[in-house]
Parts: C-alpha cells; sequence; structure tokens
C-alpha cells in the first residue's frame, strides 16, 4: 500500500514528500479502532461507504488538463469528492452515507458518518469542488451520472430536518447552482437521447435529476427535462429487452427509460405507453422472464458493473409495478422479477473486492430504501 501511494503521487503530481507523509498517516488512521457491529443490511452497506469515501487510492480520475498546473493528486483536484475510486462512486458514497442519517437515524454508525460527512462538507472543500468544474474544458465533467448523483445528494439533505444536515446543504449549495445552470444550458443542444447501459445513459440521470427539481422546487429545471424526456422517449416503442445485458452494463437502457417515463406519465398513460414500449412483459406472474446477469470475475472492475445492473434493474421494476393502476395484470410479473433482482444484487455487495464494494453499496441503499418512488419518501 505505502509504494502504491508514493508510485501514485509521484506519477499524478511529483508531490512533495509531506504529500506522501499525510496519504500515509490518512490510511492509517481510516479505520476507526473500533467500530459497532452492524445491525442492520444498511449499515453493512453504510460501513462499505465509509471505508472508501476518504480513501484516495487507488484512483481512475477523468480529467482534462490545460496546462502542467493541472496536474495535481486526486484530493487536491477535487478535495470533498477524492474518495471512492473515481468521483462519481465518491459523491454517490457521500449521499448513501447522508440517506442512512435520514431513514436511520439512530444507527449505531451516526456517529461515525457524521464525522465523515463533516470531514467532506466544509465550505473550503466545497469551493475547491466548484473551482474544478467550471475550470475550462471541464463543461462535460461527470456528465450526466456524477452531477445527477450530486443534485441526489442535495435532495437529501433538502430534505433533512437536521440542524447539521441543514448546514450542509447551504454548504453544498454553489455547486448545486453552477451544474443545474449547465445542464440547463446542455439539455437544448443535445439531439438525441443516449442509450447506453454506463454513464452517459440520460434516462437514470434525468429521471434522478427531475426527483430533485421536485423535491428543491425548481419548477423551470423540472420543465426542462419533462420536456426533453417527452421529446425523447414518448414515441418509443418495442425496447429491445433481449438484447439486454450488455456485457459491462450496470443500468438497463429499456427499463430505465420506463422508470423514467412513469415519473412524468400519469397512471392510464403509461400504461398505454408501457404496452408499446415493453409488450413482453408477462401477465402470469412469472419471475423469470428476465434473467439476471451473471458476474464471472466480481475483481475485474468492468464485468463486476452486471451486479450494479441486477440492483438497479430491481429498483425500476419496482418503479415501472409502482405507476401502474391496481389490478394492472403486469404487476406481479414485475414485482416477482424485481424480487430475484434484489436477492442475486444484494448477496454480490461486500468488501471482497474493491472494483465492486466502492460503488455497489449505493445501488443497494437506493433499492432498500425504494428511493424515487413516491409513496416511499
Amino acid at each position: 500500500m505505502k509504494i502504491w501511494i508514493l508510485m501514485s503521487c509521484l506519477l499524478l503530481a511529483g508531490c512533495a514528500q509531506q504529500d506522501v507523509d499525510q496519504q500515509l498517516n490518512d490510511t492509517e488512521s481510516a479505520m476507526p479502532p473500533e467500530r459497532p457491529l452492524p445491525v442492520t443490511t444498511e449499515d453493512r452497506f453504510a460501513i462499505l461507504a465509509l471505508d472508501c469515501v476518504h480513501r484516495e487510492y487507488p484512483n481512475k480520475i477523468s480529467h482534462v488538463m490545460q496546462s502542467a498546473d493541472d496536474v495535481a493528486a486526486p484530493r487536491h483536484l477535487t478535495p470533498a469528492f477524492y474518495g471512492c475510486f473515481d468521483w462519481h462512486s465518491s459523491v454517490h458514497g457521500h449521499w448513501l452515507l447522508t440517506r442512512m442519517l435520514n431513514t436511520q437515524p439512530d444507527s449505531v454508525l451516526a456517529g461515525e458518518i457524521r464525522t465523515a460527512l463533516a470531514k467532506s462538507f466544509t465550505s473550503e472543500k466545497m469551493a475547491g469542488e466548484l473551482a474544478y468544474y467550471q475550470k475550462e474544458g471541464r463543461a462535460s465533467f461527470e456528465r450526466p451520472y456524477g452531477i445527477a448523483w450530486y443534485l441526489q445528494l442535495v435532495a437529501e439533505l433538502e430534505e433533512s430536518n437536521d440542524p447539521q444536515l441543514a448546514e450542509w446543504r447551504e454548504t453544498l449549495r454553489p455547486l448545486e447552482k453552477a451544474i443545474v445552470a449547465q445542464v440547463r444550458d446542455w439539455l437544448p443542444k443535445l439531439r438525441y437521447p443516449i442509450r447506453l447501459g454506463t454513464h452517459n445513459q440520460t434516462a437514470f440521470a434525468f429521471g434522478l435529476m427531475i426527483d430533485y427539481a421536485r423535491i428543491v422546487g425548481d419548477d423551470a429545471f423540472e420543465a426542462d427535462l419533462v420536456e426533453k424526456t417527452l421529446t425523447f422517449h414518448l414515441n418509443d416503442v418495442n425496447c429491445p429487452l433481449a438484447y439486454e445485458p450488455s456485457g459491462e452494463d450496470f443500468l438497463s437502457p429499456c427499463l430505465m427509460v420506463a422508470d423514467l417515463m412513469r415519473r412524468v406519465l400519469s397512471g392510464e398513460d403509461f400504461s398505454a405507453w408501457l404496452s408499446a414500449f415493453l409488450p413482453q412483459i408477462p401477465v402470469d406472474g412469472s419471475p423469470d422472464w428476465l434473467a439476471p446477469g451473471i458476474v464471472l470475475d466480481a475483481s475485474d472492475g468492468k464485468l463486476v458493473h452486471l451486479d450494479g445492473v441486477n440492483l438497479s434493474r430491481a429498483w425500476a421494476l419496482e418503479g415501472i409495478a409502482s405507476a401502474l393502476p391496481d389490478g394492472d395484470a403486469r404487476k406481479p410479473a414485475l414485482m416477482a422479477s424485481s424480487a430475484l433482482h434484489r436477492q442475486v444484487g444484494i448477496a454480490a455487495v461486500s468488501d471482497e473486492h474493491y472494483s465492486g464494494s466502492h460503488w455497489l453499496a449505493s445501488f443497494a441503499m437506493y433499492l432498500t430504501t425504494r428511493r424515487g418512488i413516491p409513496s416511499a419518501q
């Protein structure tokens, strides 16, 4: 570990000895001397986030450099969100911890969670994040996946009545405003939806962003997103679900579109749209019409994405079912498949390989706490 930290520091920044010493000290202090045993499933997820939000290495950065002055270690580039291997995973790791304080405020880990978040959510560090985001050449930084998760983090803080979380919400506001302005500038220029099963997919990001806009009361941003959603997907039909998953998917291109559209159409309109979009949904209640993704090597950072597709499919299927009218014959099959994907997906969340442990817990938390489903808010 010490050799890896030293090599990474030298390669990224040619950093001074005090930077190396700081990395070693942080690594040694990252593991608490004694941690209460997890009581709930979500406690287990929170431990994975706690163990990575301030773990700088290994690190994969997507970093545009304009000059040699832009060469620096991750914690100097993005001082709040430098852990968990990459920026977006760090952001939704922080979201997970914030979600935990909202849904299980009496968790045995609550004190450690607050300490970790307080370390990240300082005015100085968030000013550094804003400066990085607004620098020349970074208009597409983490767009749309990472910035959608950032807005979801803000939404989580917005909904809390906890004074400390309310203070953090204000600390995160400047970057929030810059992101919303950037997205609103981008949307009119986006001619086509991005139908991938990975980070660039627009359907998943639009869903998170719409939920954020509604929670904070940004009607103009919501209107922009709804208009673009309907333009992209209202006339979609016969989505090729049989082609899924691709070998590196962690989001379903078909199911995420349906989970997005249930946010913008009424019950009857959504039911009719879904019939044309996914006519293959059975009406016999069977769970096996959609097979979970299979991971053959969980240590491979790309192949392990399929553990994520099982978790995200589970919440999308549940979300789709939640928007259908009572008595719709497709709901039992949707919920049965959701349960199957949930079982497989949650079983894969562990600390065995950092390739999965740095991010899968966030997906699991989104699923088990039913985030994004209005009746569960």
